[in-house]
């Protein structure tokens, strides 16, 4: 069995000799350990640093393309190299890469096809309060819209077995972590947590600028995964919703001409608006059909693009 320790790098020459000299060398049911770089546009001497310490296998960026590209790529050439456990590492040393053996572990033994190093945010010194209840929130939005259980979704200490892989589709440019959860969540894969404790800080962040950023992006993705995969539960709730609001000043008018043998021209506006409303909701309910028959269009066009990848990547 073939581990492949890909490790995403935007100029890590500091910190990329921890990360290298701390990747185990042997692992219980693993046969052999390869290190693959991705060069993500580069201008330092992290190549350099890592053909130093005997790395062989890279993927070349000429620029900054972002983490979710990074990994997408990593993962074909992992792939190519006929990888049966992929690891993803961070190269600022964030993780901690002596614990790759307890990470791998379920997916030797068959217990999973995804393992999430739970970095048990709640214990990081350099989170701030605000950072901590937004990792929490987020992780539980993500684990409803995915119907997972995991306890840290942005951690990007993953190990994924090649059969996964085959069926996950990066499609997003701002993280891969979140979409790749959904789309295991929604294809009913194993996902196994691990607790672990993060190293310490290196340096700030690249993948937002601050959390607002990070909670517009996450928000979307989110979002974005509820109407791929479960567009019912959006569009109809919302129908239901814009239906019943509707209903109230509908009532408002009935009661006024009832009752108060109001004109016929009275509180038009309350007729109007109920109208409004029951239309959206109406409006609603025809995107929620639309919605769910382009799911299953994309369904089908996922399992030919994994029949693809299996084609192109399987060992002969």
């Amino acid at each position: 069995m073939k581990l492949v320790v890909q490790v995403p790098c935007l100029n890590e020459e500091q910190t990329l000799p921890l990360v290298l000299g701390s990747i185990p060398k042997k692992i219980k049911g693993i046969d052999s350990i390869e290190i693959l770089i991705i060069d993500d546009g580069c201008t330092d001497k992290t190549v350099e640093i890592a053909k130093d310490f005997g790395v062989k296998h890279f993927v070349v960026h000429p620029q900054n393309k972002g983490l979710a590209k990074s990994f997408h790529d990593g993962v074909n050439k992992a792939l190519e190299m006929g990888a049966d456990i992929v690891v993803n590492t961070d190269g600022d040393n964030q993780y901690p890469q002596e614990r790759i053996a307890d990470l791998v572990q379920p997916i030797v033994e068959g217990r999973a096809d995804v393992v999430i190093a739970d970095r048990q945010t709640a214990k990081i010194k350099h989170f701030s309060k605000a950072k901590k209840l937004l990792q929490k929130v987020g992780t539980k939005v993500l684990n409803l819209a995915a119907g997972t259980d995991v306890a840290d979704a942005p951690s990007g200490f993953r190990a994924y077995s090649r059969d996964s892989l085959m069926q996950l589709n990066v499609v997003t440019r701002f993280s891969y972590t979140m979409e790749t959860i959904i789309q295991a969540g929604n294809k009913n894969m194993s996902i196994v947590s691990i607790p672990v404790e993060t190293n310490a800080k290196t340096r700030e962040s690249r993948l937002f600028k601050n959390s607002w950023e990070h909670i517009r992006k996450s928000g979307v993705a989110i979002t974005r995964a509820f109407i791929m995969y479960r567009p019912y539960v959006v569009f109809i709730s919302l129908a239901v919703f814009l239906g019943l609001l509707g209903l109230i000043p509908f009532g408002r008018y009935m009661y006024f001409f009832v009752f108060k043998h109001a004109e016929a021209g009275g509180h038009i506006q309350s007729l109007l608006l109920g109208s409004v409303l029951m239309v959206g909701g109406f409006v609603s309910l025809a995107m929620g059909v639309i919605a769910d028959l382009t799911r299953i269009n994309r369904t089908l066009l996922e399992d030919n693009l994994e029949q693809t990848r299996r084609n192109r990547f399987d060992k002969k």
